[in-house]
């Protein structure tokens, strides 16, 4: 039961926020895709698949994070006590553990057609060397950015085959939704970070960093709504936009401070929500 405990704490099971980041644009690129009057493969199925693929990676992407930051994991407050820096679980532990995760996970993949299995194989270097970038740039929430919205591609991909215009403008948009709301979630370490030389956007605009984020923000809803244009989605669409701006503005940008660890997680986390909107203005959008 201990070591259950511990492959829970390892993996963030408890903390769902963050495969829900990463099956967001999963979701959104699948719907944006498919076509609900003449598709045959159930648009529920696809979601499930995308779903336990999120937790799948996003488990596995925690264990190598957790195993490539394990020194300076413990000289930061807010997670010294992760089970492989205090030393709970081993290194060769965790690395198995990530093997059988990520085993699993090609099960999952393979599920979908070859053009998607092959593109999702390719981002694999993607997933594995972000924990790296801080170490070397003050934009590791841009790789983030990267890695993280690439189900937004493969969703559209899973149903259409190939890569078009539109699923690349919207891929964009959300790299810089990501590059914002982590932006926001660094802020909590900046103090720990710059202590122990590692790197961040959070450092890097720490004396401007509502017009930062602002800016990410603007850039996302401004690809969103080109998507829906482009899409032809009708009026739902427009109707729920307008509650994301204002989520994005009332409750995300007006209350962004860097000096407030328990607010900038508070922020961060709603993210999960808006998430949710951007899903269901697509989805209510097609149908």
């Amino acid at each position: 039961m201990n070591q259950i405990y511990l492959f829970i704490e390892l993996t963030r099971l408890k903390k769902p926020i963050g495969f829900m980041l990463l099956f967001w644009p999963c979701a959104w690129g699948l719907t944006i895709a498919y076509d609900f009057t003449e598709e045959k493969i159930s648009f529920i199925f696809f979601l499930l698949l995308f779903f336990l693929g999120a937790v799948l990676m996003r488990s596995a992407g925690c264990i190598v994070n957790d195993i490539a930051d394990k020194n300076f994991d413990i000289k930061v407050e807010r997670t010294k006590d992760r089970p492989i820096a205090s030393g709970k679980i081993s290194v060769i532990q965790g690395f198995l553990y990530s093997g059988i995760l990520c085993l699993i996970a090609l099960i999952v993949l393979l599920q979908f057609n070859k053009f998607t299995i092959l593109l999702a194989l390719g981002s694999m270097p993607l997933a594995f060397t972000y924990p790296l970038m801080k170490r070397f740039t003050y934009w590791p929430q841009l790789f983030l950015g990267i890695t993280f919205n690439y189900g937004l591609i493969l969703g559209w991909t899973a149903i259409k085959e190939q890569i078009d215009l539109i699923s690349i403008i919207f891929y964009l948009g959300a790299i810089f939704w990501t590059l914002g709301y982590d932006t926001i979630y660094g802020f909590q370490d900046i103090r720990d970070d710059e202590i122990i030389g590692l790197k961040s956007t959070s450092i890097k605009f720490k004396n401007n960093p509502i017009k930062f984020v602002t800016l990410c923000y603007f850039i996302f809803l401004i690809n969103l709504l080109i998507t829906g244009v482009i899409l032809e989605l009708n009026s739902f669409f427009y109707l729920v936009f307008i509650l994301i701006i204002l989520q994005m503005t009332f409750f995300q940008l007006k209350r962004i401070t860097t000096k407030d660890s328990t607010q900038c997680l508070k922020i961060f986390k709603s993210n999960n929500f808006l998430g949710l909107l951007v899903f269901i203005s697509l989805l209510l959008g097609k149908i």
